[in-house]
This record gives structure tokens, sequence and C-alpha cells, in this order.
């Protein structure tokens, strides 16, 4: 496993590849991996002849009083699994390697930003798009995946590459969760104990909105209502964000749910912002 830290090389190394007609998968990442970057990490090995991870915890996607300084780090530990799982090229920049002191360009999807996450991190996905499309014109990759629990930040990214017409397959893949149902996360680690224990009710939540789903309930109102009130009886020390049922690749706000819905959520936990989703059907 090559370790690259400087742009030019990475663009050096893609091109190369291409040259010579690999296929190549891009996974984006910001370290301290889990089960669930090993699941994206292995997918692509799996589907592509040469696997690039990057590494990078980027500034621009977090706003003032978020958890840039504090955000879990552990490079030793994360390029020891990238290697394992057999990464060709793990690209780890420096901030300003990235990004010129005079960097002045963005990218955004506003139509998609302005709901669920973003209605609390109004500068995220602005940041999130302009740092992995700069990924994708660095290592021109066949094919990019990521993972479903940060579902606004996949549909964001496949809109963006959709209206750009950038050459790249997004792959989305489901979400990998702990025994009890907590969806992993790297942001995890700011749990107590105690806090930890409760946080499954997450996911015991989804699975109610969408047992009422399967049973015939199309009204989202009250499905977002039941939700809300398992919340406040089994996790009241949890702080909403949101929750929302949502189109799953408008993620405009839907009112009564036909063929797709999506319930997701965000939760303030402690020192934690855990986010979750899960899709409805319908029953009959």
């Amino acid at each position: 496993m090559q370790i690259i830290h400087s742009p030019e090389a990475l663009h050096s190394v893609c091109a190369e590849w291409r040259r010579q007609g690999l296929k190549t998968a891009l996974v984006p990442t910001m370290g301290y991996y889990h089960a669930g970057h090993a699941s994206l990490i292995s997918y692509a090995r799996s589907v592509a002849d040469k696997v690039i991870v990057s590494l990078f915890v980027n500034p621009t996607q977090f706003g003032p009083n978020e958890d840039l300084e504090a955000y879990p780090r552990d490079f030793e530990k994360d390029s020891a699994l990238a290697r394992e799982l057999g990464v060709d090229v793990l690209y780890a920049p420096d901030p300003a390697g990235m990004y010129a002191p005079d960097h002045a360009t963005w990218v955004e999807v506003p139509a998609l930003a302005g709901t669920l996450c973003g209605l609390s991190r109004p500068v995220h996905f602005r940041g999130v798009c302009t740092v992995v499309l700069k990924l994708f014109m660095l290592a021109q990759p066949s094919l990019a995946v990521f993972g479903e629990k940060d579902w606004q930040q996949l549909a964001i990214i496949k809109k963006m590459v959709s209206d750009l017409n950038v050459p790249v397959e997004v792959v989305g893949r489901p979400i990998v969760r702990e025994a009890d149902g907590l969806a992993l996360s790297s942001r995890n680690v700011y749990l107590t104990p105690e806090e930890r224990a409760q946080a499954p009710q997450i996911r015991k939540s989804l699975e109610m909105a969408a047992g009422l789903a399967a049973g015939g309930e199309r009204d989202a109102a009250r499905i977002i209502e039941a939700v809300r009130g398992y919340l406040a009886e089994h996790l009241p020390t949890g702080q909403e964000d949101y929750i929302s049922i949502v189109d799953p690749a408008a993620l405009t706000k839907v009112d009564r749910i036909g063929d797709a819905a999506l319930c997701a959520l965000a939760v303030r936990l402690g020192k934690a912002r855990l986010i979750d989703n899960m899709l409805l059907k319908v029953g009959e």
C-alpha cells in the first residue's frame, strides 16, 4: 500500500492506472475506521482493480463550534486496517494541500442541502460537495463508494455528479450496525457508557415507523409523531434535531407515503449527534 500526501502524486498514480485500462474505486473517509468503513473498502476491493481510500478530516464541512479539533483520529490504526483490507493507495493530504490560502470556489446543491442535517449544519454539504469533487478530479475513479447512513450526503453527491456530468458511478452501501442496532459512527466514541446503552432506541424508533407503514399507515405526520413520542419515552435524555419523512432521492417532505419514503432523524445524545434512517414500505 502506498501512502500519498500530495495531490499531484495522487493524480499521477491514478492517471497511470487509467492508461493501463484498470478499473479504480475511491472510498472517501475522514478516518477513525470501524466496521462500516471496512465494509465500504471491502466492497470497493471486490469490484475494482485498484482501490484508493482518502483519509482527510475536511475542515470546510465543519461549522463554527462544531467538533473539527475534537474529531477522533488514529492514523496508525487506520493505515494498518487499510493495508489489511488490500487498499492500494491511502491518500492522506494536509488541509493546505487541498485548499490554497486563496481558495474561493465552492460546489453545492442547495435544493437538497437545505433540509434534514442541512438545517442545523448550513455549511456542511457545501464543504462535502467541494472536497468530494476535488477528490473525483484528482483520482478520476471509475466508481466511488459511500455509506447509506449519511443518506442525505449520498443523495447530494449523486445529484452533483448527475448535474455536472462527472463520469463517476456513485455507489451507496448498507448501514453497518452494532449487534444491538446502533449505526456505527466514528462519533459514537463521544457517548458515555450510559448514553451508549440508550442509543439503540434510535434504531428501535425507526423500526416502529417501518412497522406502522407496513401496517398500512400512510400519514407521514402520524408516523413522525409516533417516533417523537417513542423517543420521548425511551430516550428522554436525547435532544431531537429533526425527524422527517422524505422522498429518498429529492429529499422533499412526504405527506402521504406511497411507493418510496425515507424516515430520517438526528438526535443529540450528550456530546454526540447521531443520525440514522430507514426506508418505509407501505403494506396493503
